[in-house]
């Protein structure tokens, strides 16, 4: 992905088996949110190619994207503020929806049974994640604290009944209790849903640590190191990466 003259992405190639945790690290600017923006289509790559689940869906739109099975959430809140906790978990549902405009009109009856189902599902998410979440539905989502905010998002992209969920730095703004709760329950959500894959983009190692299996480290755009944790943060680009090579050498 170049912008320019910038490139922010050279020759970096993943893949995820489905029902794993797939962990990218790297230091701020490495390109890693980069590539969430081209997997669901904000970005068209300069080339290459992204598939899933053995179709190619290289720069489709985000909302295809979505359809298809890929859901996320962004580094920086994208919520809809003055809408409460429960509506912004139900517009999470809308690829998943058959009635609109014209139902409501001439339909009304089925209009208002699926807008009742997809209420029970939405408090069903809530009732899922920490932080009281479902006594907060009524809620302008705005109001919330930060990591709460970060729970509804996680909740509304799950909305979309994803089958490979991409979490952009979960955990900012949270405190170690609230990151040990975020863990449990990615952990809780994989239990319950033991096909869905799930990328997550972390700079806290602990949570990274959390899912030790697969990590990958990207460094100015480029990939250095992949394999389980313990074997990533030994490497030493990794270690300059993030720490600088004097204290690498060190």
């Amino acid at each position: 992905m170049r912008f320019g003259g910038l490139v922010a992405l050279n020759d970096v190639s993943l893949s995820i088996d489905k029902g794993a945790v797939l962990a990218v690290i790297g230091p701020n600017g490495a390109g890693k949110s980069t590539l969430f923006n081209v997997v669901t289509g904000v970005y068209r790559p300069t080339s290459g190619r992204v598939t899933f689940n053995g179709a190619e869906i290289t720069s489709r739109p985000s909302y295809e994207v979505v359809d298809r099975g890929i859901a996320r959430t962004f580094q920086s809140s994208r919520l809809f503020s003055d809408l409460s906790v429960l509506d912004n978990v139900i517009i999470g549902m809308h690829t998943r929806t058959k009635t609109g405009v014209l139902d409501a009109l001439f339909r009304p009856g089925a209009s208002r049974r699926e807008m009742a189902a997809c209420v029970e599902k939405a408090e069903i998410l809530l009732k899922l994640g920490s932080g009281g979440l479902f006594e907060q539905r009524y809620r302008p989502a705005g109001t919330l604290a930060q990591a709460d905010r970060r729970r509804l998002e996680i909740a509304r992209a799950l909305a979309s009944q994803p089958k490979l969920l991409l979490l952009d730095e979960p955990s900012v703004g949270m405190d170690d209790t609230e990151t040990d709760a975020l863990v449990a329950d990615i952990v809780r959500l994989r239990a319950e849903n033991p096909e869905l894959s799930v990328i997550l983009i972390e700079h806290d190692m602990r949570v990274v640590e959390a899912f030790p299996q697969h990590v990958t480290c990207i460094d100015y755009g480029s990939k250095i190191a992949e394999g389980d944790f313990a074997a990533v943060r030994a490497d030493p680009r990794v270690q300059e990466a993030y720490l600088g090579k004097a204290v690498a050498d060190a």
